[in-house]
């Protein structure tokens, strides 16, 4: 720590306030339109060179996120228009340490105004350091995203697989069978909605709570924490019911679902939670209502469904399992990197543990 400088973030890096684009004037192109939630677009010019790095201005404020390419920073950021001689990946995952929507002003619509963070008070290590850090850090993240795109396409081979069989009929000469029926949902799948959290949660596993629990959301598969004692212990399929209505996951694993979530457990006698998976995915799934759109049990319950013969449904899982079980390898090393990564953050951002730290213990 002897060589680390202390000194404000306007000395390291300037901010400057994104650029106005409304969506109608977005001209399809090679680079991303970043707003507060990311990407919310694409266009034919750019801002930003690259890496690009912004942080949500209004809306979702203080949130860090990097484009390793140029990019158009949205109005709703503010972007590092110069890095001063900063390492731009160390600059990254400083900026993800520094808690900077607490720093947002105004009473309706929070801001954050680049003059106030310019002055926060910080300590950093010389080059040299700072790109060993983030090197080691962004590696976590490469590896995450990775297995995210692997996963994105072994699931897009399960997917092919089940067109295959249950929308093309392909192994049957492109006709359906005469003994598949169609049913109502909840004829062949038992449907509950999430309840509240538990008491016990805890943001991160521990020896006492390795019961994940789920929500709505999108990032993670809708991972809000985890709790000491599931809720559901069969394998099923949950689907949001308000928000991203219709987003569906594959739950192989005992859970708790928490409100804005619905679960469906397949009834053995007629389906699996993959075949189950696989159609819901490829369903159109809406929700009712006029001012604040929601997906019900009861409505769900007369959902459409093509139920083949039991053994279809078997030959079809198991030739599928394979997949699934890659996909399950995949998400379960992402969560160990990514306790890794989030664990060692802190500790060389602050210089408790440097990179060489890390290095002697593997």
């Amino acid at each position: 720590m002897s060589k680390w400088k202390n000194c404000q973030l306007g000395d390291i890096i300037k901010f400057q306030r994104g650029h106005d684009l409304p969506k109608t004037h977005m001209l399809d192109g090679e680079y991303p339109v970043i707003g507060s939630n990311g990407v919310i677009g694409y266009h034919n010019t750019y801002t930003t060179n690259a890496p690009s790095i912004t942080v949500g201005r209004s809306g979702n404020t203080g949130n860090p996120y990097i484009v390793y390419g140029r990019s158009w920073s949205h109005n709703t950021t503010l972007y590092v228009k110069e890095f001063k001689g900063s390492d731009p990946i160390y600059v990254y995952y400083l900026l993800k340490t520094l808690d900077l929507k607490n720093f947002a002003g105004g009473s309706a619509v929070p801001t954050l105004n680049r003059n106030h963070i310019h002055t926060l008070d910080i300590s950093v290590p010389p080059l040299k350091e700072q790109v060993e850090i983030g090197r080691t850090l962004r590696a976590f993240d490469d590896k995450i995203e990775n297995n995210a795109k692997i996963n994105h396409h072994l699931e897009q081979m399960a997917q092919a697989i089940y067109k295959s069989w249950f929308v093309d009929f392909e192994p049957w000469g492109g006709a359906m069978p005469d003994d598949w029926q169609k049913a109502e949902l909840g004829e062949v799948v038992f449907l509950s909605a999430g309840g509240d959290k538990p008491v016990v949660v805890s943001p991160t596993p521990t020896e006492e709570c390795t019961v994940p629990i789920y929500s709505n959301g999108i990032d993670n598969f809708g991972l809000y924490g985890f709790t000491d004692f599931p809720k559901i212990t069969d394998e099923s399929v949950t689907v949001s019911a308000r928000g991203t209505i219709g987003f569906v996951c594959l739950r192989e694993e005992p859970f708790v679902p928490i409100v804005r979530l619905v679960t469906a457990i397949p009834n053995i006698e007629f389906l699996t939670a993959k075949f189950l998976f696989l159609f819901l995915k490829n369903a159109h799934i809406a929700g009712v209502g006029t001012t604040q759109q929601q997906l019900t049990v009861p409505d769900f319950k007369k959902f459409a469904i093509l139920v083949p013969n039991r053994d279809t449904v078997e030959s079809f899982t198991q030739k599928v399992n394979p997949i699934f079980d890659k996909m399950r390898h995949n998400r379960e090393e992402n969560i160990n990197f990514t306790t890794l990564r989030d664990t060692l953050l802190p500790r060389l951002m602050s210089g408790e543990l440097s990179v060489s730290d890390i290095q002697a213990t593997k």
